[in-house]
């Protein structure tokens, strides 16, 4: 498809449904907006202003159509400590150094690092990520009135029962306009509403230079807190690109993703707003509600500032049980659930993978962490079932005068160890012939383990010889193996 037909496609292929999505998700946005700017310690405007400018950059320049980047608290708790000791300006600077960083990881084509990403550990993050979502609902149905249940109940009712009927109008904006005139036309004043979050900004807002001092002590203060945004930021992000590709069996531009959070994040700090990032479960009502191009998010940014500004009034009155039920809808559709049919199917690595992500997000509510715990796992499993597939057998002459070793497999600093023993440096033999063909030499761990067996035949005064090596084993050892250099004995300290 050429450009000018994907960017149609992209804004106006399914005007309709990203509308009335847009619209869905720019109503959920606005009591998470004000929770996470209290976590942040700000005002709430902080988080809604910058809810309104990441959805809408990031539904011009990101990488991947539908998805909702706004205020999140994966970045509102990094942000915590900076407010607390340095203030609001300080971290709309960090704001602004985030944005940056991102876009130089997107220059430099970091996205790519996704590929190192499991399906278990994204199994793993999605499963986490629901449990967060419906527990972040539980204060709000805690020590409420007991109203709130049937309200609830009747949320989750229509947003389920609707579709069968209807798909005309998403079933979750059904949900909060009945639940809303019902609260309001029955006076159900002791429903907890929006308004009870936090009070709404009343004013556009605008662009300003964040008031620090432009000096080397400055950036000591924000660089830290920056760099572990901009990382916590593009992860979250590039682990919800990847979701909804696969909710909506489409492909994702990586890079241009980071460089669009980076653009976000950037015009944010300049507007007034703090960091944000992709928030997997905005998105999956996006999509869940038919939302699949650019305009639903931009719908969605622009729809949050008119309602703010111009229907406060109306939107103060939606009860937070409405909005409860359709984030208990989308944790219910977030979580992987043939993921615990698979559980004892799967191979046992892979379970322990998505098991040990799941727990480390849940016990540190920190998604960054679950995810490199994931990461760092499936690397040593992966490890583990490379190093087992490594074998080396031997086959003396009829002589007896030349054993020859065939090494099959990869050598690497995993199997290393299992190279050195394989090898019988006493044995009374003239000549020694190393067969590598079949094998591939990884690292500095495997040429080293090379060079011992070589020279320390070499040492006993046995003639040894390497042969088969593949080009790129060869370019190693030239580069870092000593076993064939003329000063190989004097390098190995003999």
């Amino acid at each position: 498809m050429s450009s000018p037909s994907r960017l149609r496609a992209e804004w106006f292929g399914n005007i309709r449904a990203d509308l009335l999505s847009g619209l869905v998700v720019a109503l959920a946005l606005i009591p998470e907006a004000i929770a996470f700017s209290i976590i942040a310690g700000v005002d709430p405007k902080v988080g809604l202003y910058a809810s309104f400018s990441m959805a809408v950059i990031t539904a011009i320049a990101g990488g991947r159509p539908a998805m909702i980047s706004a205020a999140t608290g994966a970045m509102a708790v990094v942000l915590v400590d900076l407010v607390k000791d340095h203030g609001l300006q300080y971290m709309l600077a960090a704001t602004i150094l985030t944005g940056v960083l991102q876009m130089l990881a997107g220059f430099a084509r970091l996205g790519r690092v996704m590929r190192f990403v499991s399906r278990s550990v994204l199994t793993g993050f999605v499963n986490a990520l629901a449990i967060l979502i419906f527990s972040a609902q539980l204060p709000e149905l805690i020590g409420v009135p007991m109203l709130t249940y049937p309200m609830v109940a009747l949320g989750l009712a229509i947003i389920y029962i609707l579709p069968r009927f209807t798909k005309a109008v998403p079933s979750p904006l059904v949900c909060i306009v009945v639940l809303t005139a019902i609260s309001a036309g029955f006076g159900f004043g002791q429903l907890h509403t929006v308004g009870d979050m936090g009070a709404l900004p009343d004013a556009l807002p605008s662009f300003f230079i964040p008031e620090v001092p432009l000096n080397w002590e400055t950036l000591r203060i924000i660089l830290p807190y920056s760099a572990t945004l901009a990382a916590v930021g593009l992860l979250e992000s590039l682990m919800t690109a990847a979701v909804v590709d696969e909710m909506t069996d489409t492909a994702s531009h990586r890079s241009r993703e980071c460089v669009g959070q980076g653009l976000g994040n950037f015009f944010t700090g300049l507007l007034g707003g703090m960091a944000g990032c992709a928030m997997i479960g905005q998105s999956v009502i996006n999509v869940r509600s038919g939302g699949r191009g650019r305009l639903s998010t931009f719908t969605a940014g622009v729809v949050l500032l008119f309602l703010i500004l111009v229907l406060g009034d109306l939107v103060r009155r939606i009860p937070m049980a409405a909005l409860v039920a359709v984030m208990i809808m989308v944790s219910i559709g977030t979580f992987s659930w043939a993921s615990l049919r698979t559980l004892v199917t799967h191979p046992r690595s892979s379970s322990v993978v998505m098991l040990a992500t799941v727990a480390v997000v849940l016990l540190t509510h920190d998604l960054a962490k679950g995810v490199l715990v994931g990461v760092l796992l499936s690397g040593i499993f992966f490890a583990g079932k490379v190093r087992r597939m490594f074998s080396v057998r031997s086959e003396l002459s009829e002589d007896g005068r030349q054993r020859t070793y065939t090494v099959q497999g990869q050598v690497f600093f995993a199997s290393a160890e299992d190279f050195l023993a394989a090898f019988d440096l006493k044995e009374e033999v003239e000549r020694v012939v190393i067969d590598v063909s079949g094998a591939h030499l990884w690292d500095i761990s495997g040429i080293g383990a090379l060079d011992r067996v070589v020279l320390g035949l070499r040492a006993r005064g046995i003639a040894a010889e390497v042969v088969g090596l593949n080009a790129a084993s060869a370019t190693l050892v030239e580069r870092l193996g000593v076993h064939d250099k003329p000063d190989a004995a004097l390098a190995a300290g003999h």
